[in-house]
């Protein structure tokens, strides 16, 4: 196959894979935001545009609906990495990735959460990626949208300690200085959404 026959594969499967649907956008948006923190220069020309795609569309595949418990205990205490790593490199095997670069996608996955310590550029990269997209108005969406179909978010007001959370911890953990550049407007955004939902309704969030 060729290279663009496997990423074909790669989107297509996911497209029918990311459920709820509104969990699809992600993937193209965590790309689009690894290939501009890519450009730092810190990790310019380090990152293998291959693994960094790859990572960035399947890294979230085991919290899909289908690929995750759905026994509520056993999803209280899921841990999805492992099963995305052993899928992904099954997927991409068949799909005709180049075999020698399947351990840094593992990698980049593997160490792509804010509480990792990733390694490997394209590690570094994809872990930026995903922070930000938990900043701003997309990361506002994202949580939103689970209230009232996650058990851990029945009302509105169980999504805002997590967003707060977000906006204290995660700018700081940010590695790459073209990451931290792109995350003022979103640290920016979110904080002034936060700050108008308590002047509106205090306590009385539902």
């Amino acid at each position: 196959m060729t290279p663009t026959n496997w990423r074909d594969e790669v989107k297509a499967y996911i497209a029918e894979a990311a459920k709820p649907v509104d969990k699809y956008g992600h993937q193209p948006r965590l790309y689009a935001l690894v290939c501009e923190i890519a450009q730092d220069p810190a990790v310019l020309g380090a990152c293998d545009d291959d693994v960094l795609f790859a990572a960035a569309w399947m890294h979230d595949l085991g919290v899909f609906v289908g690929h995750r418990p759905e026994d509520p205990g056993a999803l209280a205490g899921w841990n999805h990495v492992p099963y995305t790593l052993a899928r992904t490199r099954e997927l991409l095997t068949v799909w005709g990735f180049p075999a020698e670069k399947l351990e840094k996608v593992a990698e980049a996955i593997a160490t792509h959460q804010s509480g990792d310590s990733p390694r490997i550029p394209e590690a570094v990269v994809l872990r930026d990626a995903d922070m930000l997209e938990q900043l701003g108005a997309v990361g506002l969406l994202r949580a939103v949208c689970k209230v009232g179909r996650d058990s851990r978010f029945a009302r509105f007001s169980d999504v805002v300690p997590v967003l707060e959370r977000a906006l204290q911890e995660l700018p700081a953990k940010i590695r790459l200085e073209r990451a931290r550049e792109m995350a003022v407007a979103r640290i920016e955004a979110l904080r002034a959404v936060l700050a108008a939902l308590h002047s509106e309704a205090g306590e009385l969030i539902c």
